[in-house]
């Protein structure tokens, strides 16, 4: 496996590309007026509490207020009741609560929150109000993770260090130096962070996740990574001292790129964010993937359009839905898309078809960093699935609801446009005196009105007995028009 990260620095923007056998798998965005909250830790002003949603909304000094549940606070130390307290019992209107945001802002929601915090480093993941010590999932290994366990709970016993730690999954194979220094760094780390939270005002942030590109590099970086090249010089030098200082290993990997063609044409990274921005995916096999986002769920269509195989539709079917699954998965993970997803693969016959589909998507989604649930084939045959889901998508990053049709996919054809027209003309002459009507019109509109409506626009002037004059609007939307009384 070949994987690399590409690193793109430009005025008020910064992006990451990890590439994997010379294919896009994820993008990472950071823009200077629009920068994630993820990670950060503020002083909070509880502004509400919902005793019904058993949640509460925190001032944070973001543009949204944020929102923590009760399942999200810490419980004191020493509390062994069977059932836990209610919101009113944990927090009030106006009390100060030092929490982390865990799920940005998206959409119209606020950030989520809690007050288990975490704080990462290299290796390890401090849990400062937890005392237990435990390694990611995504290390299989079963004398590895005892191994782990058994080296952080001796250290962290012979040097007294405060809370619990998680091993990332990076921290596979660290020695017992590498995670010692991890957890010296997050003690001075989390010294620091309770200081200033003593002397912190409400709604202000306490302490600030790393930058994107050496946030990357923290959590991308693994001795399977070849390279790493950023096209800036700045970034370049200040990735190079993180690593020095975390892992120095890795500090020849770390390139200055100054070629000629913008780093990101580099394995068509730009075309492929392109294409990722479209609903249409082509599968080299001829079929297609039509992936629609919405506010409630994300759908994908599995469609064989050219494809009809070599030898009979059964197996058509099936080795155009396995190719939909690895291409689904990389879809995912590239466009960034969570919550509920609901898959319609192509109706297969065979349930040894159906399993394998669902082992091969599983199987796609098991180098996915977000966590993926996926549950069986429902009767209608549709597969329904979550992926968790920590930021916006790269379509909600990137774009914008469409000014013309609003957000609905679909704008008014010029002839629908024409009737509409011809309705707000005969209101318009019934209810006013004019001399005449001037309507003001797209190009487009005016084109179909001089030429398909020509008859049914004359017609319309007999009746209201007025002369109607056109004039094309360049600037107009398709479903825009005015009409005028002169």
């Amino acid at each position: 496996m070949s994987l690399e990260i590409l690193v793109n620095v430009a005025p008020g923007e910064t992006r990451v590309a990890q590439v994997e056998n010379a294919s896009l798998q994820e993008v990472y965005l950071q823009r200077d007026s629009r920068r994630g909250v993820a990670g950060n830790i503020y002083m909070g002003r509880v502004q509400r509490v919902l005793p019904g949603m058993q949640a509460a909304f925190i001032e944070i000094g973001l543009a949204r207020t944020a929102f923590l549940h009760a399942s999200d606070i810490v419980r004191q130390h020493g509390e062994d009741t069977i059932e836990a307290p209610g919101i009113q019992q944990l927090l009030a209107d106006g009390d100060n609560v030092l929490v982390q945001v865990v799920k940005e802002p998206i959409g119209s929601k606020g950030a989520r929150l809690t007050t288990e915090l975490s704080i990462p480093s290299r290796f390890l993941v401090l849990m400062p109000h937890n005392e237990q010590v435990a390694v990611s999932a995504r290390i299989e290994d079963t004398d590895e993770r005892e191994r782990l366990i058994e080296v952080v709970t001796r250290l962290k016993t012979q040097m007294e260090m405060p809370g619990g730690f998680i091993v990332r999954t990076v921290g596979e194979g660290a020695e017992p130096h590498a995670l010692a220094a991890d957890m010296r760094f997050l003690a001075r780390l989390w010294e620091s962070i309770n200081e200033q939270a003593r002397t912190a005002q409400p709604a202000t942030l306490v302490h600030g996740d790393l930058p994107l590109v050496t946030r990357m590099i923290r959590d991308l970086l693994s001795p399977a990574v070849e390279r790493i090249r950023i096209d800036d010089a700045e970034a370049w030098q200040e990735t190079v001292d993180f690593a020095r200082r975390f892992v120095p290993e890795m500090v020849e990997r770390i390139e200055r790129y100054t070629g000629a063609a913008p780093i990101f044409d580099l394995f068509g990274v730009e075309d492929e964010i392109e294409r990722a921005l479209q609903s249409t995916v082509p599968l080299k096999s001829g079929g297609s993937l039509v992936i629609e986002q919405t506010e409630a769920m994300t759908t994908v269509d599995v469609n064989t359009a050219g494809f009809v195989g070599s030898r009979n539709l059964d197996e058509t079917i099936l080795r155009t839905n396995l190719e939909a699954a690895q291409t689904l998965a990389r879809q995912l993970r590239l466009r960034n898309l969570g919550g509920l997803i609901i898959v319609d693969f192509i109706d297969m016959t065979l349930e040894a078809d159906r399993q394998q589909v669902l082992r091969m998507l599983e199987k796609a989604l098991a180098q996915d960093s977000a966590r993926s649930t996926i549950y069986p084939i429902s009767p209608l045959g549709l597969v329904e699935m979550t992926r968790k889901r920590t930021r916006d998508s790269l379509e909600h990053q990137l774009c914008e609801t469409c000014p013309s049709c609003g957000g609905r996919g679909s704008v008014k054809t010029p002839e629908t446009v024409c009737h509409e027209i011809f309705r707000d003309i005969l209101r318009s002459a019934r209810q006013f005196e004019a001399r005449e009507i001037l309507l003001l019109a797209s190009p487009d509109v005016v084109a179909v009105l001089l030429d398909e409506q020509a008859e049914a626009l004359a017609e319309l002037s007999a009746t209201i007995d007025r002369p109607i004059r056109l004039q094309a609007e360049s600037l107009y939307q398709q479903a825009n028009f005015d009409v005028v009384l002169m």
